[in-house]
């Protein structure tokens, strides 16, 4: 049987990922993601969402989002992801599924829950070993967080309010990443940081 969905409301953050069916890519190439950027915005500006904190990586994506708005949370996925099918179903002579099953969803109720989220999802790269350190992934919001990229999926004042600074939360999500790691491969997390 499967779990329940949360309900949805105005004020509540969600936690809403998926993958793609056998763990298979669901992004070929770099347009895809831009292509998948582009309905982000669009669907979060037209249903009153807020995305906090999102990562697209090869098979599976996460977004952290805050529904401002009576609109659900859950029309992000399901709106960007209908249309993304077709369109790759389209330019790739795909036919089935793209996901493995309807996305997942989870309300944040603690606030310590919500922040390391926030490092969890940016962290992803890392943690799947597709990048050395957080600032090499270009499809996430983490760069628009720290100020090295002039992006518009961002809330800067929740960035502001819950970590105060570029630096301090840099160093949250380094945290995060050092405790996962053996000592011989931490080097590598610290290319490119300036402190």
């Amino acid at each position: 049987m499967r779990p329940r969905r949360p309900t949805f409301a105005p004020g509540s953050f969600y936690h809403i990922y998926n993958r793609g069916v056998h763990r298979e890519s669901i992004f070929r190439e770099e347009e895809n993601y831009l292509f998948v950027l582009r309905l982000m915005k669009q669907v979060s500006r037209a249903a009153h969402l807020t995305l906090i904190a999102y990562c697209l990586l090869p098979n599976h994506y996460h977004y952290l989002i805050r529904q401002d708005g009576d609109e659900p949370a859950g029309l992000m996925p399901q709106r960007v992801f209908n249309s993304y099918s077709k369109a790759y179903n389209k330019r790739y002579n795909h036919t089935g599924t793209l996901f493995e099953g309807p996305y997942k969803v989870e309300l944040i109720g603690r606030r310590a829950h919500l922040l390391h989220l926030c490092r969890y999802i940016h962290g992803n790269p890392v943690k799947h070993g597709l990048a050395r350190s957080v600032d090499e992934w270009a499809f996430s919001n983490y760069l628009e967080w720290v100020g090295e990229r002039n992006g518009s999926i961002v809330d800067r004042e929740f960035v502001r309010d819950c970590f105060g600074s570029a630096d301090q939360y840099r160093q949250y999500v380094l945290d995060y990443l050092i405790s996962r790691q053996h000592p011989e491969d931490v080097a590598g997390l610290f290319e490119g940081l300036d402190y």
